[in-house]
C-alpha cells in the first residue's frame, strides 16, 4: 500500500491510493488498523503533509560503513543512536530552514522506519509485525555544531533545528527495506547513491535494539543512517532524496531571515 497524509483545506486526513491521482480516504491515523471510508480525494484538492503528525524520532549514526570513512569515524560495535525532536519533522514542499548561525548544514538521505504495532523488548524474528511502513528522510546535520557536540559527549542541536528532519512524500507498506535503492540529488545533481543491503546494523537489529530499552508507540519513527557523499546545501538550493518504491522527497532550502520575513 502507499498511504499518505494530506490537507484539504483546513481538514487532514489519511489515504490510500488507489490511482495515480486519486486516494481513498481512511478512518483516523492507520498505524495499528487501516479503516477506509467511501470517501475518494483527488490530487488537485490536496497538499501532502509529513507523513507522522509530531513524531518521536530516534536517528542512528555511521550505519554505513563508506560514511563512517568519510568521516573519519571507526565502524561502529554498537548502534550510534540520538533522538531528534519533533520539531524538526516537515513534510514534502515544505523549506529547511538554514539556520542564522549555520556554518555548514549538510544533506543525508536516510530510509525512515514508522512503527505501527507499540512494544518492548521485541524479538528480532517478530520485528516486521511491529513495522507500518517506509518513507524517506532527510537528517539534516549542521556540521560544526554537531563535532562540538560529539566533542562534548552529547548530540541534539547540530541534528535538532526546527525542520532538520523533512519525511515523506509518502509511506510505502510491504517493501523488502534490506534491498532498496537510496539517493540524494542537490539541483538535480546526483550526491549519494547506495542500498540498505549496505547498512552496518539492519532495520531489524535496529527496531528490536532500541525497544530493549525503550516501549516504541504507532508512529514512532527510526532513521536508519546515510550512505557516503554527505555534503553542503545553501540557501536556494533543493534538494531530493529518493528511495526504490517509495518514491521523491523534495525540500527547498531557505535561509532563516527570509523565511521569518514570510
Amino acid at each position: 500500500m502507499i498511504i499518505a497524509r494530506y490537507a484539504i483545506g483546513n481538514d487532514i486526513h489519511y489515504g490510500q491510493q488507489i490511482s495515480p491521482t486519486q486516494w481513498r480516504r481512511l478512518s483516523g491515523v492507520p498505524f495499528e488498523a487501516v479503516v477506509h471510508t467511501d470517501q475518494i480525494d483527488d490530487n488537485q484538492h490536496l497538499r501532502l503533509l509529513c507523513p507522522v503528525e509530531r513524531p518521536r524520532i530516534f536517528g542512528v549514526g555511521f550505519n554505513y560503513a563508506a560514511h563512517a570513512k568519510e568521516t573519519g569515524h571507526p565502524l561502529p560495535t554498537r548502534a550510534a543512536t540520538f533522538m531528534k525532536p519533533d520539531s524538526a519533522a516537515i513534510g514534502p514542499g515544505e523549506p529547511i530552514v538554514y539556520p542564522a548561525e549555520g556554518q555548514r548544514v549538510d544533506f543525508e538521505c536516510e530510509l525512515a522506519v514508522i512503527i505501527g504495532k507499540g512494544g518492548r523488548r521485541i524479538a528480532h524474528e517478530d520485528v516486521d509485525a511491529h513495522i507500518f511502513g517506509f518513507t524517506c528522510a532527510n537528517d539534516v546535520s549542521e556540521r560544526p555544531i554537531q563535532f562540538a557536540e560529539m566533542e562534548a559527549g552529547c548530540l541534539l542541536i547540530g541534528k535538532g533545528f526546527d525542520s532538520f528532519c523533512p519525511l515523506g512524500p509518502v509511506i510505502a507498506t510491504g517493501l523488502n527495506h534490506r534491498n532498496l535503492a537510496i539517493a540524494t540529488r542537490l539541483n538535480g545533481q546526483l550526491r549519494q547513491s547506495r542500498n540498505t543491503s549496505d547498512l552496518v546494523f539492519d532495520v531489524t537489529y535496529l527496531v528490536s535494539y532500541i525497544s530493549q530499552a525503550i516501549t516504541l508507540r504507532p508512529g514512532d519513527v527510526i532513521i536508519t543512517g546515510t550512505p557516503q557523499g554527505i555534503g553542503p546545501m545553501v540557501p536556494g538550493d533543493v534538494v531530493e532524496v529518493e528511495i526504490e518504491g517509495i518514491g521523491i522527497l523534495q525540500n527547498p532550502v531557505v535561509a532563516e531571515a527570509d523565511w521569518l520575513a514570510r
